[in-house]
């Protein structure tokens, strides 16, 4: 019995000490693995430090280059967010013509603006030319790149029109108008603008000479790049031709039909009512 007992004993101390040694390994097991896990992610934020330094490094590097080191760093970062080699070598053509027309035309800070001055002279007496002028609604049926005029009230007008394939819309604010003599306007607009001022001129009775001034800012890309090769003279001459055909040949045939604004604009308001 005795035996026995020692024997059940014993057998019950073993089991004991199996089973804290079989924990005991588990427990070292888990603490290795999760000191694996610590040393694996130490390893890692290491490599992404390092390659955040190298990227950083590589980018300054790319930009310093110019235009297509610029391009270049696009193309990446657009393969990077996971965009198709197509659409990265889309970004990367981009990027590097917006570049090179940005070096080319300045970052549109402190650019002094263009200055256009146009004239033309329209066989047809002033007060008619004057009164045409003043009825903006009808510019888009003559002129060829305004698609629509709309008078917000007697000083403010809002605009659009055509630039290559885009619309462009701007407001303009007549500061001073006076019948028969000149109009000023002041103009914002997202993509430039052109402030200026239209004066009429009595050469003879059926004979008036219409003067242009402009001066133009431009803003957006496609206006950056007409204003390379004055695109935007050559329109304000190409307009004003329109406006002279359409003096002779419909204005002139029905002149009391052309009834224009006849009021008057001082320092944006207005001070006299049209007579």
């Amino acid at each position: 019995m005795k035996t026995r007992t020692g024997a059940g004993t014993g057998a019950a101390t073993g089991t004991a000490v199996g089973v804290a040694a079989g924990a005991g390994a588990a427990v070292a097991a888990l603490s290795a693995r999760r000191l694996g896990r610590r040393a694996v992610r130490g390893v890692v934020r290491g490599v992404e430090r390092r390659l955040e330094r190298e990227t950083r490094r590589l980018v300054a590097r790319a930009e310093q280059a110019g235009p297509l080191g610029k391009a270049a760093v696009a193309g990446v970062a657009a393969l990077r967010d996971g965009k198709s080699p197509f659409r990265a070598l889309l970004s990367f053509g981009w990027t590097a013509l917006k570049e090179t027309l940005a070096r080319l035309f300045g970052r549109g800070r402190g650019r002094k603006p263009t200055n256009i001055i146009e004239q033309i002279d329209i066989g047809a007496p002033r007060r008619l030319v004057y009164d045409q002028w003043t009825r903006f609604q009808d510019y888009p049926s003559f002129m060829k790149k305004v698609i629509s005029v709309e008078q917000a009230d007697e000083a403010k007008l809002n605009w659009k029109a055509k630039i290559f394939w885009s619309a462009r819309t701007w407001e303009s604010t007549i500061v001073e108008q006076v019948p028969d003599e000149h109009i000023v306007w002041r103009s914002k607009g997202p993509k430039g603008h052109a402030d200026g001022a239209v004066s009429f001129h009595e050469l003879t009775p059926d004979l008036t000479r219409v003067l242009l001034v402009l001066e133009y800012r431009p803003a957006g890309l496609f206006e950056r790049t007409g204003n390379l090769w004055r695109a935007q003279g050559r329109r304000a001459r190409l307009e004003l031709k329109h406006f002279r055909r359409h003096v002779m040949t419909q204005s002139l045939t029905r002149p009391d039909e052309v009834e224009g604004w006849r009021g008057e604009i001082r320092d944006g308001e207005t001070v006299s009512s049209p007579r």
